[in-house]
């Protein structure tokens, strides 16, 4: 009996499990990018609905000026009835207006959301460490008002 019989399947074991890791994590990547894309999207929409959120008392004591008069209680407001009206993308497993979001100027939104990102195949798996990737964004808008 030949002493080196069978070396060929462990040899080939060895190479499939190193090819399905090589899949799942460029799949992974995958995933996690376009949640990434997908939390984007609603953080910029966010921060543009947030940056018409008026402050009437601002503008009624001070006038409007070039730009329209945020608060950051305003902005936060605002940022968060807008992911209300959304829906969740697939590929997240939420998301929520984080510290951070408000107005550093008076006049800028800025938005700050947190979400997690969902990777097929390994969501059971992360799940036991934790949960789910999880990612946080930043976006600003401004309503500039010219004369």
């Amino acid at each position: 009996m030949d002493p080196e019989a069978g070396q060929v399947s462990i040899l080939l074991v060895g190479m499939v499990a190193v090819a399905l890791s090589v899949v799942l994590g460029v799949v992974g990547v995958t995933s996690v990018q376009l949640a990434r894309i997908h939390l984007l999207d609603a953080a910029d929409a966010a921060a543009l609905d947030a940056s018409d959120a008026l402050d009437e008392a601002t503008a009624y004591s001070s006038g409007v000026g070039s730009g329209v008069p945020l608060t950051s209680a305003g902005v936060a407001e605002a940022a968060q009835a807008h992911l209300a009206s959304r829906s969740l993308p697939s590929r997240l497993t939420g998301w929520q207006v984080a510290p951070g979001t408000g107005t550093p100027d008076g006049r800028t939104a800025v938005v700050v959301l947190t979400g997690g990102a969902r990777i097929p195949v390994l969501t059971p798996v992360l799940s036991t460490f934790g949960g789910s990737v999880p990612i946080t964004i930043t976006s600003r808008a401004r309503s500039d008002l010219e004369p």
